[in-house]
């Protein structure tokens, strides 16, 4: 797998390098959108080395959850530099999510 997995212990270390575009996805293992948010997000994982791709399970994180006032999922969130740049809730196609990523 491509996309990593992101808990309270490596968030810092995985999610807030400088220089660095991360896609935090939150989740759980009973929603259903989540799961088919999935298979795109380990796609674009693969096609774009230089993003990472983190996965945040809420039911494990709530304390991630909460730190960016996630009320619905998935939502997607964008950080760059470390610094916050964009969310976007529901399911989000592929192009959607390069586009936002290359801003």
């Amino acid at each position: 797998m491509a996309t990593v997995t992101i808990t309270q212990d490596n968030f810092d270390s995985l999610a807030l390098a400088p220089g660095k575009t991360v896609l935090l996805d939150f989740w759980a293992p009973w929603c259903a959108p989540c799961k088919m948010q999935a298979p795109v997000l380990e796609a674009l994982a693969q096609e774009l080395p230089d993003v990472t791709v983190g996965k945040i399970n809420i039911d494990e994180q709530p304390a991630l959850a909460q730190r960016f006032a996630i009320q619905s999922i998935p939502t997607l969130v964008i950080l760059k530099d470390g610094q916050f740049h964009q969310s976007l809730v529901g399911v989000t196609g592929k192009a959607e999510l390069r586009a936002a990523l290359a801003l």
